[in-house]
Order: structure tokens, then C-alpha cells, then sequence
């Protein structure tokens, strides 16, 4: 498959793994069960940022990438987001870990696995082994919005562009 552009349907039989966050898994070394996530029934009928990183607690991503989202957080789910969600190419304990490592709790921003990264080879956009670095909106099931970071800076797929394109 290509790369996904404006105007596309976000593809069927996208799946990823997570861990959802609860209450009595909500310190860092505690794990729950992980669980299958299919992207495509869930954002269906749903506005949505997703956005991707080469990897967990990496520095580009945990510095720069991961605050802008949890800084903007509000201004992004006012632009009438339902879901904003970060997916990396790291099982599913790494992502919980570093969602809690971050301060987020509930389903403020999903924290989701790439499994092998399959989606993010599929549309062309890895960085080796990696899942590359990107943003994609999907509105109702249409891609609006999808770009991917060509070198190692966060522009194209930062907090701020996402929030301009919304």
C-alpha cells in the first residue's frame, strides 16, 4: 500500500495492541492484560489524531513529540477530537509504562502498539525495524490530514500542525 494522503479511507482490518489504563494498574510497575484494538471499528464513527514514534522513552519522542500533545491536549479535543492516540513499535507493557510515566490516565491519549509494525509498513512509513514518525487525521472514517517527518525533526507531525490542520 502507499502512503495514506488526504481524501482516502482510513484502511480496513487495522489492528494494534494496548493496555488500558485503570485504576488498580495505575502505577508504573503495575501491568494489565494486553488486548487487541481494531483501529478500524473504533474510529469509524470518530474524530481522530493519531500519531506515531520511532519508539518509547526515546529522546526526540519523550522530549519533544509526547509533551506538545499532552500540553495541547485540550486545545486538540476542542476542535471536536474524539481520540487521540500515539502508536510506536513497542509492546504493549513499554507503551502503558510510558503513558503512566507521562501523567496520563484514562483514555486521554491511547498508547497503542504497532504490532511488528505491520500498519505503519503497510503505508510505507517506518524508519528501519521502527515504526517511522507521522500524523494522520481521520474524520468519520476519511483520512483529512496524513504527513511523515522525511528527517529526525517533529514538524509535519508535531502538536502544533495537527492542531492547525484540525
Amino acid at each position: 500500500m502507499s502512503p495514506l494522503k488526504a481524501g482516502d479511507s482510513f484502511p480496513e482490518g487495522v489492528e494494534f495492541s494496548w493496555i488500558p489504563y485503570t485504576e488498580e494498574n495505575g502505577e508504573i510497575t503495575s501491568c494489565g492484560s494486553p488486548q487487541g484494538y481494531n483501529a478500524s471499528k473504533e474510529w469509524a464513527t470518530k474524530k481522530v489524531v493519531l500519531f506515531a514514534v520511532p519508539g518509547a522513552f526515546t529522546p526526540t519522542c519523550s522530549v519533544n513529540h509526547l509533551p506538545a500533545y499532552i500540553s495541547n491536549l485540550s486545545a486538540i479535543k476542542s476542535k471536536g477530537v474524539d481520540i487521540i492516540a500515539v502508536v510506536a513499535y513497542n509492546d504493549p507493557f513499554v507503551m502503558s509504562a510510558w503513558g503512566k510515566a507521562n501523567g496520563i490516565k484514562g483514555d486521554d491519549i491511547l498508547f497503542l502498539t504497532d504490532n511488528a509494525t505491520k500498519f505503519s509498513q503497510s503505508i510505507g512509513w517506518t524508519k528501519g525495524e521502527r515504526t517511522g514518525r507521522y500524523a494522520i487525521i481521520v474524520d468519520h472514517g476519511k483520512v483529512t490530514y496524513a504527513e511523515s517527518e522525511l528527517g529526525g525533526d517533529v514538524t509535519v507531525s508535531s502538536a502544533e500542525t495537527v492542531l492547525e490542520k484540525l
